[in-house]
């Protein structure tokens, strides 16, 4: 697990940063419900009656005179932009580090087969995501205790387990693309994950894109009826896990036959 370590040491400084931000982020969102209750109720018809706008965010479903509605539009956004760009910076980084920062030779020779190398370097992709998806929930739910109010538990997780699926998917994704990088890209990573937010805006606006659904896993994870009927998309999420296994099988496919300079 030498691998696997090295790469939480080099990005807990990356994951510190970046987790601290999203859930300062939140908890200032949840803090904030109680000043803005009365207003946001009062909202609700105006938000819902705002065509194709409303549809784009998923505003014509939701009560924001309610916590749990409020958290999913104000938080919703913050979390699904921060926690996927973090996703895709790891892992469009993860494969073309040592290539980057001509490492590469002194990680080979060490006894150990290229196929653990890649297990180990997508192992710490996926703790980095899952811990740092352990302090968000925490923080949301120590701010809800503060402002003395409290989440439907269901359709919070179910948010949040939305969330986290989606998260792997672009790692993954960013995952197979990074064993074809030879020098590394942290724009095309962070490209990756600003696309697949608008395509998911651009499904939602118009009928004639709704194919984009299928495409970005910010279909499922910003999904309204995630809250209005307490149900995950499981075909858009079945759909994702089969493109996140095909990205972990390209990166062990090219990465164990590729000329590492």
């Amino acid at each position: 697990m030498t691998v696997y370590i090295k790469e939480i040491k080099q990005s807990f400084k990356a994951w510190c940063i970046w987790t601290f931000a999203i859930s300062f982020m939140l908890m200032m969102c949840v803090l904030i419900f109680p000043e803005t209750k009365g207003q946001m109720e009062s909202l609700n018809n105006v938000f819902a009656n705002m065509g194709s706008f409303s549809s784009a965010f998923g505003l014509d479903e939701l009560n924001f005179g309610e916590l749990m509605g409020f958290y999913k539009t104000e938080c919703g956004n913050t979390l699904g932009i921060g926690s996927g760009l973090f996703s895709a910076l790891i892992g469009i980084s993860a494969l073309s580090a040592e290539e980057k920062e001509h490492t590469a030779e002194f990680l080979l020779t060490h006894p150990v087969s290229r196929l653990s190398v890649v297990m180990q370097k997508l192992l710490s992709v996926l703790t980095q995501i899952i811990f740092m998806n352990i302090v968000i929930i925490g923080t949301a739910l120590l701010s809800s205790l503060i402002i003395g109010e409290s989440f439907e538990m269901r359709p919070f997780l179910l948010m949040h387990t939305a969330y986290i699926i989606m998260q792997i998917e672009i790692a993954c994704i960013c995952f197979g693309i990074s064993a074809f990088i030879i020098r590394g890209s942290v724009g095309a990573g962070l490209g990756i994950a600003v696309l697949f937010y608008f395509m998911n805006i651009i499904s939602n606006i118009t009928e004639k894109a709704d194919f984009l659904k299928y495409i970005t896993p910010y279909a499922y994870a910003d999904s309204s009826s995630i809250i209005s009927e307490e149900r995950l998309e499981m075909n858009l999420i079945c759909i994702g896990i089969l493109i996140s296994a095909f990205g972990i099988l390209t990166a062990v496919l090219k990465y164990t036959k590729k000329d590492i300079l």
